[in-house]
């Protein structure tokens, strides 16, 4: 079977690499910022929207006005990715996976992309970028396969560089041969059928004081001067830190779990659904809007989707399963009795049916509820349901980084 797979490294530029890549990643942004404007302009005028091979047509005319003539010094073939980004984004939009397209700001993800022309010197931790030359990474392990494309990024006020590699794998079978449902939760990040759970490492949380504290003397600072940017540069690799200490949590948890369980059932959470704001409007403002900021703030620092994503491909390379259910009443149904009621779970974390008698943890009725839900769905053949490649069959779409 064949394998995508991506490997993140941290470049070591110089003076010179670096303001050519804050040139390039800047060219990148405006593209698509400008084909964005384009295209919600024609939609405006009654037009069609314009495909992949139209926008490269305009990018060619963008490129000989001499307003923008300084796109001739970024790399073709990393601008028309950037437009290939944004049909990517317009097909998502209307396949309802995700949000319509949004214009981009300097500072936030920014990176371009190179589909070939490059060169990889493993041996000497290098690797050749056109119109950058050579540049040194830190390899923290090798690079297996063919290089098919290179990403490079900047986060928290340093330089990455992913490479996406494709190679030829044995069809994996099961390291284990059990089957585990998880709930996914906030006091418990993730409770296992099994009875075992996993405590929340609550990332946001634990630097919410630095992240204020240096946001605030951002904002006493004049915007733009020397002294800002010292400021800003702090928040920035405070934001850093938050998003690598949640993906190294949710890597070591999803590790674990897949290379213990063959079989894995999860809840079909509607993440974005549940994180919506409570405030309302002036003429129907919202009910116990703190308390909902609070909870979705919870919720968004526990990164479930980023978890489901890891497990998803992690199994299929380990040759298991993953199957989404319906999260409805799974903490509500007595796993004994099958009585589904709400009056079964008095209280947060205990369950005890009104029926049977049962009782037990909630979390732990609800992976149990998970479970069952799971294998009915695999033994029917649910067309919906999320299976490894050992299957046939696999959703993912991007490649992982790790």
């Amino acid at each position: 079977m064949q394998r995508l797979q991506a490997f993140k490294y941290e470049l070591m530029p110089n003076g010179q690499q670096e303001r050519q890549m804050c040139r390039f990643s800047g060219s990148c942004r405006f593209i698509f910022n400008k084909a964005l404007a384009l295209q919600k302009q024609r939609h405006e005028q009654g037009h069609k929207k314009l495909g992949y091979a139209g926008l490269c047509m305009e990018l060619t005319a963008w490129k000989r006005q001499t307003e923008t003539d300084w796109l001739s010094e970024t790399p073709s073939q990393s601008l028309q990715q950037t437009l290939k980004d944004l049909e990517r984004a317009y097909v998502n939009f209307f396949e309802k996976r995700a949000d319509f397209p949004r214009f981009k700001k300097k500072g936030q993800s920014d990176s371009f992309r190179y589909p070939q022309g490059f060169k990889l010197d493993q041996a000497n931790s290098r690797i050749f970028l056109p119109k950058l030359g050579w540049l040194r990474f830190r390899k923290s392990r090798e690079i297996l396969g063919t290089v098919k494309n290179v990403t490079v990024s900047q986060s928290g006020g340093k330089w990455f560089v992913s490479i996406q590699t494709e190679r030829e794998v044995v069809q994996p079978l099961p390291q284990s041969t059990t089957a585990v449902g998880i709930d996914l939760g906030i006091i418990r990040f993730a409770t296992l059928s099994d009875g075992t759970h996993l405590v929340p490492l609550n990332s946001f949380k634990r630097h919410e004081s630095a992240l204020r504290r240096a946001q605030q003397a951002m904002s006493r600072k004049a915007r733009f001067s020397s002294n800002w940017k010292k400021a800003r540069a702090r928040v920035l690799r405070i934001h850093s830190r938050i998003g690598n200490t949640r993906r190294d949590y949710l890597h070591k948890a999803t590790t674990t779990i897949s290379q213990s369980h063959a079989f894995v059932c999860i809840e079909d959470l509607q993440v974005r659904n549940m994180s919506k704001s409570a405030a309302g409007t002036i003429e129907a403002p919202g009910r116990n809007v703190r308390a909902k900021s609070g909870l979705n703030k919870a919720i968004l620092d526990q990164g479930w989707f980023e978890f489901r994503r890891q497990l998803d491909y992690k199994l299929a390379w380990n040759g298991g399963y993953l199957i989404a259910v319906p999260p409805q009443n799974t903490s509500r149904t007595c796993p004994c009795c099958g009585h589904a009621s709400k009056d079964n779970r008095q209280t947060q974390a205990q369950f005890e049916c009104v029926e049977c008698g049962f009782e037990e943890n909630a979390d732990v009725v609800g992976a149990i509820n998970i479970l069952r839900a799971g294998h009915a769905r695999f033994a029917c053949e649910v067309s919906d349901a999320v299976r490894s490649p050992a299957a046939g069959t696999h959703r993912g779409e991007s490649a992982p980084v790790g």
